[in-house]
C-alpha cells in the first residue's frame, strides 16, 4: 500500500510539472510569434552629376556631297563652340547623320523642295552640370555662325544622372531603420508591450527620380526598409 501510494504521489507530481513546463512551453511559443512589421522611409535630395546633352541640327539639299561639306563644317563649328566654353574634346561625340530621300519616303504625302533631310547630331556626356545647363541657354549663338540647333525631337533629350548612390547609401539605410525602429516603438507602446530584437530585415531597392518636371538637374533619391521586431511583455 504504501509503496502504491508513493508511486501515485510521484505520479501526481510528474503530472504537476508536467502541465507547468507544457504551459510555459505554450507562452514561449506564442511569444516567439508575436512580432511587429514596420517599414522605415528615407528621401534626400541631390543635383544630378552627370548630363548628356544632345545637339541636333537639320540641313535640307538636294545634292549629297554639297550636305556632306555642310554638314563637316557645322559639325566643326559646334565643336569649337564648345570647347571654347570649357567642355573638354572627349566628352564631345558626333553621330552618324541620318539621312532621309524624301522621294523614297513611302508614307510622306508632302511635296518637299528638297530632296534630302538629313538629321545631324553632337553629343556631348559631362560631369559639368552647372556647366552644360548656362550652355544650354546660350546655345543660340550658334545662330551667329549659321547653325540652329533644333528642339522637340522625343529621341534627343537632355538627361541628367546622378551616379553617386554609393556614397549616400548608409546614410539613408541609417534613417530608414531609425525611422521603422520609431513606428515600432509606438506600436509596441501602443500595445503595451517591449520591442525587442530585429528579427528579420529588408532594406529595399533604391529609386532615384527626378524632383518634378521641370527641374531634371534636382534629383529625389528614396528608400524604404522593411522590418520585423519581436514583441516581448
Amino acid at each position: 500500500m504504501k509503496n502504491l501510494r508513493f508511486e501515485a504521489i510521484v505520479i501526481a507530481i510528474g503530472l504537476l510539472l508536467l502541465g507547468v513546463f507544457i504551459e510555459r512551453g505554450i507562452s514561449s511559443f506564442a511569444d516567439k510569434d508575436r512580432s511587429v512589421n514596420v517599414k522605415g522611409l528615407a528621401e534626400m535630395e541631390v543635383p544630378a552629376d552627370k548630363v548628356t546633352w544632345p545637339l541636333v541640327y537639320k540641313s535640307l539639299g538636294n545634292d549629297l556631297s554639297g550636305l556632306y561639306d555642310q554638314i563637316n563644317k557645322s559639325n566643326k563649328t559646334i565643336t569649337q563652340f564648345l570647347i571654347s566654353k570649357g567642355i573638354e574634346e572627349k566628352e564631345i561625340s558626333v553621330n552618324a547623320p541620318e539621312i532621309i530621300d524624301m522621294k523614297a519616303e513611302r508614307y510622306s504625302n508632302q511635296e518637299s523642295t528638297y530632296r534630302y533631310n538629313v538629321t545631324s547630331v553632337i553629343t556631348v556626356t559631362s560631369d559639368k552640370v552647372d556647366l552644360i545647363r548656362k550652355l544650354i541657354s546660350s546655345q543660340g549663338e550658334l545662330l551667329k555662325q549659321g547653325v540652329a540647333i533644333t528642339s522637340g525631337d522625343y529621341r534627343y533629350n537632355v538627361q541628367y544622372e546622378y551616379t553617386g548612390l554609393n556614397k549616400i547609401k548608409p546614410q539613408m539605410i541609417e534613417e530608414a531603420t531609425k525611422n521603422a525602429r520609431q513606428a515600432a516603438e509606438k506600436f509596441a507602446e501602443d500595445s503595451d508591450s517591449e520591442l525587442g530584437k530585429i528579427r528579420r530585415a529588408n532594406q529595399g531597392q533604391f529609386s532615384i527620380t527626378d524632383r518634378d518636371a521641370n527641374t531634371p538637374y534636382i534629383k529625389k533619391v528614396r528608400v524604404v526598409t522593411t522590418i520585423d521586431y519581436s514583441l516581448e511583455d
